[in-house]
This record gives structure tokens, C-alpha cells and sequence, in this order.
């Protein structure tokens, strides 16, 4: 590997405070030799500024609650804008059937093209229509 890629892999291990890196080789390479220097003279750096400032390293203490709460705000998905849309709401049984089946081939022809990200948008919006149809569905059928 480069010098860079092994400096960004240590790096990355740097960040947690009981990272390591172990570099598998049959002979220490001229890349290799960079790296370790380099993070040794960053080391030396960084521990002259703590002691300099009086910073005892410390991991981050977060609660599970804590990272939860941001896992869940990550992946909050925002609601398909069909949903949203009166007009939808107010659609015939056989329009929103209509409208189903023009979803759906558009969403196959976005996943043809490889382009996932809308595909599951659409995906998104298809199954909100279908959950709008059966509501439909449960409705006139009292």
C-alpha cells in the first residue's frame, strides 16, 4: 500500500484510545518505514501539546440511550412525498391503481439504470399508495 493509505489507516486507528495498527509484511517497506515515522512524530507532538495544555486523553463516554437516539435520528426516513400530496387522497380506487402501476414501471426502469437511491424512493411512494388502497378498500367494504 502507499504511504498515504497506511498514514489514513493509522490515523483512523489513532482516533480510538486503545487503537492499533499491525502491518503484515514479509520486510518492513519504504511506505511502511514513512508511516511509522511519521505517526511516531505525530505521537511525540501530540504528547508535548497535552502535557504543554495538562490533557489526560479520554474516550468518549456516551450512554447506550445516547446512541440510540442518534441511530434513530439517522435513520429517520422522511415520508414519501406522494404521501403528502391531497390530491392523492381524494383518487378513485381505479386511479390509485393507476397510478400504482405507473409508479412501478418507473421505479424498474430507475433500477434498471442502477440508479437504487430513487428506486427505493419511489419503492417508498408505491407502498404508501397501497397502503391508501387498502384503507379505500376496508372503507367501502363496511
Amino acid at each position: 500500500r502507499s504511504e498515504k493509505s497506511l498514514t489514513q489507516t493509522a490515523g483512523r486507528a489513532a482516533r480510538n484510545i486503545n487503537g492499533r495498527v499491525i502491518m503484515y509484511a514479509d520486510k518492513i517497506t519504504d511506505s511502511m518505514q514513512r508511516t511509522i515515522n511519521e505517526t511516531n512524530r505525530r505521537r511525540e507532538k501530540q504528547l508535548k501539546y497535552n502535557m504543554k495544555n495538562k490533557i489526560t486523553p479520554q474516550s468518549i463516554k456516551k450512554s447506550l440511550n445516547q446512541t440510540l437516539q442518534a441511530a434513530k435520528t439517522y435513520n429517520k426516513e422522511e415520508k414519501p412525498v406522494i404521501a403528502a400530496d391531497p390530491v392523492v387522497a381524494y383518487m378513485s380506487e381505479k386511479a390509485l391503481k393507476k397510478a400504482i402501476d405507473k409508479s412501478t414501471a418507473e421505479m424498474k426502469k430507475f433500477a434498471k439504470a442502477l440508479n437504487f437511491k430513487e428506486a427505493a424512493r419511489i419503492r417508498d411512494e408505491i407502498l404508501e399508495m397501497e397502503k391508501m388502497l387498502i384503507n379505500k378498500n376496508h372503507i367501502t367494504h363496511k
